[in-house]
């Protein structure tokens, strides 16, 4: 029986799987994204994580019928470009080439959040809708579109709902841009956030959860772990974040009408139901066909969604 990869490259981690042509994993590992370096140590860092989660499946990359990545960044026949959650990757980058000589089997490589997208439309939970809206808040916030049963991605660049703007004059965007909904709900614009509070003299335990966890950035279990203990200004930092996903949302709803939200990525899945709630609160105010407001779930395959949806890309299924 045939065997698929997939990865899921984040800014935070690189998610990796095996699957079967049921869709059952294999085999997974998981390593932290490099916070220093560039394209090629982040490809180096893909490489060990496949080769893990093919190990634990007991077989090697060269066995694979082909493996599936899901990255940031524009992309372009297998080329990388701009993956700005990523370190020094700027300009572009020939990631497929790089890893097939690697793995010694065919690598394909899609958008990061539409690949997870289409993964909750086929086997999650936007099984029950033909247009969906995919939302994926973790390091950034990414956006992937179903209309009418299909993946669209524009030109290039649709989905981009991080960069809708949610406040004129308002947050700088870690993109350069100003009033984007990622500079007020990405989790590293979060974290600039958080870092000049406590330089004007607010108290936070976010930083002392870090340290304790021997971690480098906020990741989504910290952010967790400071609401269960009440911590003030991380409360402060996520209601910030929900009311400006709640306007962003909102606006791309209004456009395209969908049927079906599912809030993902690393905040949006370890947050949680209780969460998804809060969105769905914070967008009905902005919703102009308010009396019909989107269903909104939490993705329904977690954390390996990204990586399932990578192995898609090499199947093609209707």
């Amino acid at each position: 029986m045939a065997a698929y990869g997939g990865i899921d490259l984040g800014g935070t981690k690189i998610q990796t799987a095996v699957l079967d042509q049921d869709h059952s994993v294999l085999g997974s590992a998981r390593r932290p994204t490099p916070t220093s370096g560039g394209p090629a140590d982040v490809a180096r860092e893909i490489e060990a994580a496949m080769r893990d989660a093919a190990k634990a499946a007991e077989l090697k990359t060269g066995d694979l019928a082909g493996v599936g990545v899901g990255s940031p960044g524009v992309i372009e026949a297998g080329n990388v470009t701009s993956a700005r959650n990523l370190p020094g990757w700027e300009g572009s980058f020939p990631l497929a080439k790089t890893l097939e000589k690697s793995f010694g089997c065919e690598v394909q490589v899609g958008n990061d959040v539409q690949v997870a997208t289409d993964a909750e439309f086929k086997l999650g939970a936007g099984r029950l809708y033909q247009s969906l809206l995919g939302v994926f808040w973790g390091t950034g916030v990414g956006g992937g579109l179903i209309l009418d049963g299909k993946p669209w991605t524009g030109r290039g660049g649709a989905g981009e709902i991080g960069h809708v703007v949610v406040e004129l004059d308002g947050a700088r965007c870690t993109c350069g841009r100003i009033g984007c909904m990622e500079a007020y709900a990405g989790r590293k614009a979060m974290e600039e956030h958080v870092s000049e509070q406590v330089e004007k003299g607010r108290k936070t335990d976010l930083f002392k959860l870090m340290k304790e966890r021997d971690r480098t950035r906020l990741t989504s279990g910290i952010w967790a772990r400071a609401l269960e203990h009440g911590d003030k200004l991380a409360t402060h930092t996520i209601e910030r974040a929900v009311r400006a996903l709640g306007a962003g949302i909102a606006s791309v709803v209004n456009v395209l009408d969908v049927e079906g939200v599912i809030i993902g990525g690393g905040l949006g899945v370890r947050l949680g139901h209780p969460y998804a709630e809060r969105i769905a609160e914070a967008m009905q105010p902005h919703l102009f066909n308010d009396a019909q407001p989107p269903h909104v779930h939490v993705a329904a395959l977690g954390d390996l969604g990204g990586a399932i949806g990578a192995s898609l890309l090499l199947r093609q299924e209707s």
